[in-house]
């Protein structure tokens, strides 16, 4: 396993090992802040880390049961319903012992199948989402803070981050279409109704004599499907793998933007310490101006050295403000990585005060045999992927379920009127129930099913290039972050080194200067090489600090804070 060795602790808020912290909401703390975020939507998930390719949208074999209006007197082989028995005029009401019998042998017929513990299983899951309270709106982000550390930025982030909430979104999709999917498998209710009245001349028979105006019924159907060649169990698998793979695609989205916020925050203390350098070279050289002035007072120098002076500090002027418009914006890219949009902000330059720095921590140490197999073993796109590739296996088996028969069970009540009765009249009521089984089998659909199963075995085989093609750009990936690493390290060490020599000559610069044994030039270089010394040391510890954050993603590892 791939372990990040430090051998001191950060001191400041922007360094990475910090202690974990849940996103704000007054919970616990807890190992791993982005548990809460997954906790949402798959229970007791304790995954080390939480997946970045899109979920499959696997299509499933229509049809089903086959719901074909029963009317009485109908002998037609696709229904047993038979001439109910005349009854005299009576209220409508339930027969629960006719309907129980049904319940029952739909039961028995069920548990033949080894569906009935899956429709019940599925029923509860079904009234359990549909009582699950809606997720509550976002609120208003709060006003723009005194003082933002990192920390709070990246708890900020999960709660607000665009591309996070996206991602969210996602799995609650696959969570309905999982329940859609669970639906056909459980029994389908319907109550149907009609009223019909006919002109009398209409309704006159043969002879002249009034017929029978009215017409109305009122009936209850219920249908089960009983077998479908293993095609909703094989759909329900693959959506059920769809639904991880969203799972693992809201972690990646979440480790992506972990690194952005804290790769932004680093930009914008890097942008903070800019102005600093800049602001002190500025100082420097009006110190210079001023040395050259007393100089010139006195009659030692020329007045060459003063116009010098002041052409140098002018020509420094423009680095700082560029350093400040550079603050500006990344403060404004950190703001977008947060997710903070408050339009209706008062003051819309206001930005808080960020508290950290870019010192690095202690040498990080990771071989690069050890980072390649982390990120093989915890990256979430590959497992997203061999996720996918499982959906897609059951897509193929979804597809071949197409060439299997349908049975379903359907059955029903119907409280219709009596034809017989007095023609201007609503006439005598008849009740009756009915049951039968319902087969589809297409034996010939015009080659559409063979179609659907290549289509399924292509997208299968996709899925697999697309696995070994992440695999290789994953790894591209970290030898790209470990190799950066390296080379931030080497420029920490070599910066340290070059500002201790720059402060040197510039002090030995003052000191012959005012000896009379150096010329101004030779103070302005040593004073514009220690501006540069101390931004490239800026950059150096910037370019660590960023580079320990990407080989952390890189391989897998959930961040720290």
């Amino acid at each position: 396993m791939l372990k990040f060795q430090i051998s001191k602790k950060p001191a400041a808020a922007a360094q990475v090992g910090q202690a974990s912290r849940l996103p704000p909401g007054g919970k616990a703390a807890a190992p791993y802040g982005v548990r809460r975020v997954l906790a949402a939507f798959d229970g007791a998930t304790s995954r080390a880390a939480p997946t970045s390719a899109a979920g499959a949208n696997l299509s499933t074999p229509s049809g089903g049961a086959i719901n074909r209006p029963v009317k009485s007197g109908d002998t037609s082989p696709h229904s047993i319903n038979t001439p109910a028995n005349i009854r005299a005029a009576a209220p409508l009401k339930f027969r629960p012992l006719k309907f129980g019998i049904f319940l029952g042998l739909s039961g028995f017929l069920l548990r033949s199948e080894g569906i009935l513990e899956f429709g019940i299983s599925a029923a509860a899951t079904t009234t359990a989402s549909s009582s699950a309270p809606a997720p509550a709106p976002a609120s208003a982000p709060p006003a723009v803070p005194d003082q933002l550390d990192l920390e709070t930025a990246l708890r900020f982030a999960l709660e607000h981050n665009f591309q996070i909430l996206q991602a969210r979104e996602r799995i609650r999709e696959q969570e309905g279409l999982i329940v859609e999917i669970k639906a056909r498998v459980l029994p389908r209710a319907a109550v149907g109704a009609g009223y019909g009245i006919t002109d009398k001349t209409l309704a006159a028979d043969t002879t002249g004599a009034p017929g029978d105006r009215h017409d109305w019924q009122i009936g209850l159907t219920v249908s089960q499907l009983l077998y479908s060649g293993g095609g909703v169990s094989a759909a329900l698998s693959a959506q059920k793998s769809t639904r991880e793979a969203a799972l693992l695609g809201l972690e990646a989205v979440i480790n992506d933007a972990l690194l952005a916020v804290r790769t932004r925050f680093y930009d914008v203390l890097l942008a903070r310490e800019q102005i600093k350098v800049q602001e002190q070279n500025i100082q420097l050289l009006e110190e210079q101006r001023t040395i050259a002035k007393n100089r010139f007072d006195a009659g030692a120098s020329s007045s060459f050295e003063v116009l010098r002076a002041e052409v140098a500090i002018a020509n420094a002027r423009p680095d700082l403000i560029r350093a400040r418009n550079g603050r500006r914006t990344a403060i404004d890219r950190l703001r977008q990585s947060l997710g903070y949009a408050n339009p209706g902000a008062a003051g819309p330059e206001r930005a808080p005060g960020f508290i950290g720095d870019l010192a690095a921590i202690s040498r990080v140490t990771c071989e690069l045999q050890a980072a390649l197999d982390a990120a093989r073993s915890n990256r979430p796109e590959i497992k997203q992927l061999l996720v996918l590739e499982k959906a897609h296996e059951s897509g193929v088996k979804a597809a071949r379920a197409g060439r299997q028969p349908e049975v379903s069970l359907a059955g029903g009540y119907t409280y219709r009127k009596d034809n017989r009765s007095r023609p201007d009249g609503l006439g005598d009521p008849l009740d009756g129930w009915n049951i039968g089984v319902q087969a589809n089998w297409p034996v010939f659909d015009g080659r559409a099913t063979a179609g659907r199963v290549a289509q399924a075995r292509s997208q299968h085989a996709q899925a697999r290039l697309r696995t070994a093609d992440t695999t290789l750009a994953i790894e591209v990936e970290v030898r790209q972050a470990w190799s950066s690493l390296q080379e931030a390290a080497e420029l920490v060490d070599a910066a340290r080194k070059v500002i201790e020599q720059a402060e040197e000559a510039l002090r030995q610069a003052d000191s012959r200067y005012a000896a009379g044994a150096a010329t101004q030039l030779d103070v302005l270089t040593s004073r514009l090489s220690l501006t540069e010394s101390r931004l490239n040391q800026l950059h150096a510890n910037y370019s660590y600090n960023v580079a320990v954050a990407a080989l952390r993603k890189a391989t897998g590892q959930a961040d720290p804070f």
